[in-house]
This record gives C-alpha cells, sequence and structure tokens, in this order.
C-alpha cells in the first residue's frame, strides 16, 4: 500500500509493509525557505526509498505553515527529524547528509 498527498502546512508521505505498520516512523520539520530543509527532505527521501522501500512513514512538516506542531514538538532548530518508531523516541539534526550515520542511529542493519 503506498499513498502520497498534499497537506495544508506541509507534505506527507506514508509507505506501510506487509504488517500494515512501517517499521520507520519519521518526523522531519523543516523551513521551506531554507536550503538545508531542502537538502534534508532530499537526503531523507533518498535514504528510505534506497533502504526502507514500502516499510516506512515519512511526514514533513514546514514549520511557518504548521507552528503548533513545531511548538507541541518542542523543536527549537530545523532541520530536525524526530525518529517516532521505532523506540525510544530520537532526534537527528541537521541536513542528513551523513547516511550512515543516519542509518545507525535508526538501528539500521
Amino acid at each position: 500500500m503506498a499513498e502520497s498527498k498534499a497537506q495544508s502546512g506541509g507534505r506527507y508521505r506514508a509507505k506501510s509493509g506487509k504488517s500494515g505498520r512501517p517499521d520507520y516512523v519519521l518526523r522531519l520539520f523543516v523551513s521551506g525557505l531554507l536550503q538545508n530543509s531542502a537538502r534534508a527532505i532530499k537526503n531523507i527521501n533518498q535514504i528510505c526509498e534506497q533502504h526502507f522501500k514500502g516499510n516506512y512513514s515519512l511526514e514533513v512538516i514546514d514549520i511557518n505553515q504548521q507552528p503548533e506542531l513545531a511548538l507541541h514538538e518542542q523543536i527549537i532548530v530545523i532541520p530536525v527529524m524526530l525518529i517516532k518508531f521505532p523506540l525510544p523516541e530520537r532526534r537527528i539534526i541537521g541536513d542528513l547528509s551523513d547516511s550512515s550515520k543516519v542509518l545507525e542511529i535508526l538501528n539500521y542493519k
């Protein structure tokens, strides 16, 4: 099952594996105005499609359009990716250009 749609305030992309629940649930907070944010979106999309294809959920949230979500998650720097699952919840700050480090933090083997 694959789904791709636009939401007000951000882009949402979801994919799920055989169990119906993806093994990786990610939220990427960006500012649509910043070059680092654009790089982070590109980098995480490449990582997910290469390593987690069909088994991840990625929500991209533009804090300019949805500031209440940034406040709720206590976001103070961007870009930042929240790893909601697998637990424990973690954060990665930056443009996600070091894919080996991102995969290490995601516990990808």
